[in-house]
């Protein structure tokens, strides 16, 4: 141990006695720092400065109606870029965008083609058309800019497809509420009509016992038909008032067809919204399933899945009401029975899985995990959500599109069934008024005529109580009340619901508040590697003139003193020149310095073993060990999104738990995954020292002769 520190300190001696040695060393422990910081600076905030990515838009829109209204679909694009600074968008010809994205002048290009409108308002008609915008990018200018142009480009797409859901929903639902608030306001006039028709039936029996009476006592049929003829006003009103609802009846099936027919393709994307949410609770299990998934990423997935269930929930129960009204409305009462059925048993299970959800959350937030039992069960259900979803959905157009032609054909049935109904009361309310006039004639004519009222009485009976019965079908099939409420409606909040169905709630568990602060972790580890690299290149791991003679043992730990010493100062540089000299945000300093300062402890051991041991050729292993760590360390990708040769490295390698472990003084502790990544380290360092002790004597003795030959070619030394 004596000799160790004599070594320790001749070094220090003769440090400070030679000023340039000191300058030397000073700089190699400033170094490593200026390669970390330029690093960081340099990727600050590459993402919050896409406005200087430059990206041509054309507009060819020419333009189109819906619904008999003016869109603009390719205007509206342009009015919200120009309002969108976070790329710099460039409105131009074709022909000056297509040159541009060839030569480089642009990144990418957007094309919105002269029918873009045309194809978007196809959506109502028999044979709809999808939109394109034609998306140009140049790929060989630089890697990382056609992924966020193409994020950008992506963008655009949703943001068209949500507002023109929402405008074009906006305008079928108004007409709903148009349609019921019309019904609504000749409902007096159809209740009247209806209680007329009731009336008049109510009175056949008076009538017919008149009929009866006339022919064996005409006395007493004076004053029966009498009555009979006090109803004959309530006959006339009837008339007078049938031609003109019919005639509406006719023009309010036409409407009503028109807009249910237009709010069909709505269902499928209804649908389709709830096969999407099985899909999300499906990779939720997954995640849970999956130990080796980073906890934060799946408690996120959790608090995401969760309101995206609720609104799963009241959107299975708002088609399946709707599939109900069209029964109603159709006169088809069991005709989606199988569909409500499927949609009902989604709507439980939705709520079963939001209620294991947020036992599983509940646990997990209470540090207890998740129980296999829950997870289990929650598999189960999410299986038979997404079976019966993915079903409803597969056949669509085979079954259940088919279904709702089927009812709109009912209600075209229903209504027309109405108009004919009305157009026979019509026709029959004169007889009647004639029945009854000749009635009154038979007290004069006598018998004979009496008998042949009688005999043409019961034809006009028949046609009273046909219509009578008619209407009370027509009542029990759906009730017009029904009707008015299915079609009355809030249309702006409904419109905004069906183009945003789903939001997403984004929770940070851990905010960084720039790029930069995200990978100051990499960069510092990085650089204290290369801080080793340069130490073990410029200075000597040997000790020439040992006084007394030294023992490798002495020799290894006496020279690494004067490494370790400046390897430490390199660590607070970095560490402290990070917070206080860049900025970057570091949730604990503390930690975040200490860290720092073990990472580089154990690689300049690591590194100054190899050398030590292997001489010229651990410099190479250590080289070595740098390129691998760069991109098997998960320090700028995701270590899932490389090659599996790097997967397969990542479980072994040092930069793998000493990013991890500054990351955690960055973001904020946890001390379970700070022990992990300590333990690794420890069992690094030990392997260094084992390698340095049982091996340097041995191999530098074998070495010998070949590291004098290669020092006599003064190449090498």
């Amino acid at each position: 141990m004596r000799r160790i520190f004599s070594i320790y300190r001749r070094d220090m001696k003769n440090l400070f006695t030679s000023p340039a040695a000191l300058i030397m060393l000073s700089a190699l422990a400033l170094l490593p720092s200026l390669y970390a910081w330029f690093n960081i600076e340099a990727s600050w905030d590459p993402y919050g400065n896409t406005r200087g990515i430059q990206v041509a838009v054309v507009n060819q829109d020419a333009g189109s109606e819906l619904l008999g209204s003016p869109v603009h679909v390719g205007d509206e694009v342009i009015e919200s870029l120009k309002q969108n600074d976070k790329i710099g968008w460039v409105f131009t010809t074709e022909q000056k965008a297509l040159s541009g994205v060839r030569h480089g002048d642009y990144y990418a290009s957007l094309i919105i083609p002269e029918a873009f409108s045309r194809d978007i308002a196809s959506v109502l008609s028999k044979e709809p058309v999808e939109a394109e915008i034609l998306y140009y990018v140049n790929e060989k200018i630089n890697a990382i800019a056609p992924k966020i142009t193409s994020k950008g480009a992506s963008g655009i797409v949703e943001e068209v497809s949500a507002t023109f859901v929402q405008t074009a929903s906006e305008a079928l639902f108004r007409l709903f509420n148009e349609l019921g608030i019309e019904l609504t306001r000749e409902l007096p006039v159809i209740e009247k009509t209806k209680s007329l028709i009731f009336q008049v039936e109510s009175l056949l029996p008076t009538a017919r016992t008149a009929v009866d009476t006339t022919a064996g006592d005409l006395a007493k049929a004076e004053t029966i038909v009498g009555k009979a003829q006090q109803a004959l006003p309530v006959a006339n009103e009837l008339l007078a008032n049938g031609e003109a609802f019919a005639t509406e009846a006719a023009q309010a099936a036409q409407k009503s067809r028109a807009l249910l027919t237009a709010a069909e393709p709505y269902i499928r994307q209804d649908l389709i919204a709830v096969q999407g949410a099985a899909e999300a609770v499906s990779e939720a299990a997954g995640r849970l399933a999956d130990e080796s998934a980073e906890p934060t990423l799946v408690d996120a997935a959790l608090s995401a899945v969760i309101p995206r269930l609720e609104k799963t929930a009241a959107l299975t129960l708002a088609v399946r009401d709707f599939l109900a009204g069209f029964e109603r409305f159709g006169g088809a009462s069991a005709l989606f029975a199988g569909e409500r059925t499927e949609l009902t048993r989604l709507n439980e299970l939705t709520q079963e899985q939001l209620a294991l959800l947020k036992q599983i959350q509940a646990a997990r937030a209470a540090g207890k995990g998740t129980a296999a039992e829950l997870l289990s069960r929650l598999s189960e259900r999410t299986a038979e959500a997404a079976r019966i979803s993915g079903s409803l959905v597969s056949r669509y157009d085979s079954t259940v599109a088919p279904k709702v032609k089927t009812a709109l054909d009912g209600v075209d049935r229903t209504i027309s069934d109405t108009k004919t109904l009305l157009d026979e009361a019509t026709a029959a309310l004169p007889n009647i008024q004639k029945l009854l006039q000749d009635a009154a004639t038979g007290i004069v004519w006598g018998t004979t005529e009496a008998k042949a009222i009688q005999a043409a009485f019961p034809s006009v009976e028949e046609k009273v109580h046909g219509i009578a019965n008619r209407i009370r079908t027509f009542e029990q099939q759906g009730d017009i009340q029904d009707i008015i409420s299915l079609l009355v409606n809030d249309f702006e909040k409904k419109s905004a619901f069906f183009a945003h169905p789903v939001t997403l709630v984004e929770n940070k568990l851990y905010p960084i508040p720039n790029y930069g602060s995200g990978m100051s972790p990499f960069f510092t580890t990085l650089s204290l590697w290369v801080g080793a690299l340069l130490l073990v290149s410029l200075l000597s791991v040997e000790v020439d003139d040992c006084p007394g003679g030294c023992r490798h043992h002495e020799v290894y730990f006496g020279r690494y003193l004067l490494f370790l010493q400046t390897a430490l100062l390199q660590a607070l540089f970095v560490t402290l020149g990070d917070r206080f000299l860049l900025g970057t945000y570091v949730h604990d300093l503390l930690y975040f310095v200490l860290f720092g300062l073990l990472l580089s402890s154990v690689f300049m051991l690591i590194v100054y073993t190899l050398v030590s041991v292997f001489g010229n050729v651990g410099k190479a292993i250590a080289i070595i060990l740098l390129v691998l760590q760069l991109a098997g360390s998960g320090g700028t990708f995701p270590i899932q999104v490389t090659p599996p040769f790097f997967q397969a490295l990542y479980p072994y390698l040092p930069f793998t738990y000493g990013i991890s472990m500054m990351r955690e003084a960055v973001g904020g502790i946890l001390w379970d995954v700070v022990w992990r990544d300590f333990v690794h380290m420890a069992v690094y360092a030990a392997i260094a020292l084992v390698l340095g002790l049982a091996l340097k004597a041995p191999i530098n003795r074998a070495s010998a002769k070949f590291v004098a030959s290669a020092k006599k070619s003064k190449l090498i030394h």
